[in-house]
C-alpha cells in the first residue's frame, strides 16, 4: 500500500495527489494536521531521511518560531518541534513498503511506482 503524508492545502502535496490519481495509483492520504503524527512514525522518517532533510527551514511556520527555538537544534529538539508543528516537515512524504521518499518529482514517482 502507498501512503502519502502531507497537508491538504500544500501545493506540492496537491501536485503529488493529482499525479497519483492521474496514474491510477491506489493510495491513502494521511493529513498531518487532521490525522496527527506519532513519535514512532517521525522516528522512522528521521532514521531513513535524516532530521536535517525533513525540517523545512523555509516554511512560514519556521519563520514564526522564536529564535531561541530555531537556534542550536539537534535531533531531539528538532523532532519535538516537528511533533508540535507538523507544518515544519517538508512535504509530501511518500511511503511504499515501509520505505520513505521526500518531496514530489514526477520522474521519481514514475520510477518508484511503475
Amino acid at each position: 500500500m502507498v501512503t502519502l503524508y502531507g497537508i491538504k492545502n500544500c501545493d506540492t502535496v496537491r501536485k503529488a495527489r493529482r499525479w497519483l490519481e492521474q496514474h491510477a495509483i491506489d493510495y491513502r492520504f494521511h493529513d498531518l494536521r487532521d490525522d496527527g503524527l506519532t513519535r514512532a512514525r517521525l522516528t522512522a522518517w528521521v532514521k531513513e531521511l535524516g532530521w536535517e532533510t525533513l525540517l523545512n527551514r523555509r516554511s512560514t511556520s519556521w519563520r514564526q518560531l522564536p529564535a531561541a527555538q530555531r537556534d542550536g537544534l539537534d535531533r531531539a529538539t528538532a523532532m519535538e518541534l516537528m511533533l508540535d508543528h507538523p507544518t515544519l516537515i517538508k512535504r509530501p512524504v511518500l511511503e511504499i513498503d515501509k520505505r520513505y521518499y521526500l518531496g514530489f518529482k514526477e520522474d521519481q514517482y514514475s520510477e518508484l511506482l511503475s
